[in-house]
């Protein structure tokens, strides 16, 4: 006789309360790219046989606006009333895509309402608002985590494999350059939104790439300890979304030298008023007494010391050697995905385990401490030091 088994896969479905998620970044790659993808896969296979997947809440202002967003990918629940939504026991996740004048407020009636956040950075305006952001959770025992998308790139992903084998041996410098043109809006309209070049409105790209700069460093080469950084608005002159002339008051550029922790010497350049001629829009080269390596959102090449050309300065003669064919491509030996779908699929796993996540409200804040102390550095002209943070009273270890 053969005994019945039953072969459905038990299925927890989490409801996740999606604010923003009609902006640029919350609908293409936190919606669509993400919980979407999450959720029409069947969710995401946990080690004890169960799954876990998701089910979506749209929270905005423009009700039509969710409506036709709700219709268009099948989703059931969107609201205009985030107090609702977050006394709802149904969501048990608050995820946060707002702007980052809006993100702070949001966030404390989010951790007031005991949900589990997940959110974009910056997580405040200032270091002091995110450290609180921070102690609140801690205090309500709120599990949290911050988009740290940049390190599930497949290229720092390679990057990082390069990092923990020890190719480099003892690594020496970081140089990265990101950036490109984007038009000011008058005969060609910009591709990136006006507030981005408004300081009142937390635009500035210090705001905007420091706090990744912060976790990329920190989680591959070690933790910043200084920054001396140079802001620059080298275009005044923009036109919004509507066509009409305003005066950028946030940095278009930024040039940035970071101490790590160890003797890593950092040097990041930031701008959006750069035409590029390179591989990709984000280029790291790393340099090592044994190797080094250029890596890219996609791409990474390398050259072991073994393999090291011996150049010869001589201005006074073309140089006919080929720089660019001494290096070796690292291959895929993975399957990548969307660096922000990896992410969420990584803290809804903790989140279901309840396990430790590195990337929390804490992390975030490290991330607005180095913007912070960036503006400040180019303020008054001089390196500054940064302190240890905590989540306790107070913020900084000393």
């Amino acid at each position: 006789m053969t005994l019945p088994t039953d072969t459905a896969v038990r299925t927890r479905e989490i409801g996740v309360i999606l604010n923003g998620a009609t902006g640029r970044m919350g609908y293409r790659q936190h919606l669509v790219r993400s919980i979407l993808a999450i959720r029409d896969a069947g969710g995401i296979d946990l080690p004890d046989g169960s799954r876990v997947t998701v089910k979506p809440l749209l929270v905005g202002r423009n009700r039509a606006t969710l409506a036709e967003l709700a219709a268009r990918h099948d989703i059931e629940d969107f609201t205009t009333d985030l107090d609702a939504a977050l006394a709802d026991p149904r969501w048990e996740i608050y995820a946060d895509f707002l702007v980052t004048k809006a993100r702070a407020a949001a966030l404390r009636k989010a951790i007031a309402a005991g949900k589990t956040i997940y959110t974009e950075k910056p997580t405040a305006e200032s270091l002091d608002e995110a450290l609180e952001l921070a102690r609140l959770a801690a205090e309500a025992g709120v599990k949290t985590g911050v988009v740290h998308d940049k390190l599930y790139l497949p290229g720092l992903q390679k990057l990082k494999r390069l990092v923990d084998s020890g190719f480099f041996g003892r690594i020496l410098s970081v140089r990265g350059e990101f950036g490109y043109w984007v038009f000011e809006g008058d005969w060609q309209r910009a591709q990136r939104p006006s507030w981005n070049y408004r300081a009142e409105d937390g635009g500035g790209i210090i705001v905007d790439m420091f706090p990744h700069w912060n976790y990329v460093l920190e989680n591959l080469f070690g933790p910043v300890r200084s920054v001396y950084a140079e802001a620059a608005t080298h275009i005044p002159d923009r036109w919004d979304e509507s066509g009409d002339h305003y005066t950028a008051t946030a940095e278009d550029a930024a040039y940035g030298i970071f101490e790590l922790e160890g003797g890593v010497i950092a040097q990041i350049n930031s701008s959006w008023t750069v035409r590029v001629h390179r591989d990709e829009l984000v280029e790291f080269h790393v340099d090592g007494t044994h190797g080094s390596a250029v890596v890219g959102l996609f791409g990474a090449e390398i050259q072991p010391r073994g393999a090291t050309p011996k150049p010869v300065w001589n201005p006074d003669l073309e140089d006919a050697h080929d720089y660019a064919a001494d290096w070796q491509r690292v291959p895929d030996n993975d399957v990548f995905l969307n660096g922000f779908r990896q992410q969420w699929q990584d803290f809804l796993v903790s989140y279901v385990q309840e396990t430790p996540y590195a990337f929390d409200l804490l992390a975030g804040a490290r991330g607005v401490q180095l913007a912070e102390a960036g503006l400040r550095s180019s303020r008054e002209g001089r390196k500054i030091a940064l302190e240890t943070l905590t989540a306790v009273p107070g913020g900084v270890a000393r």
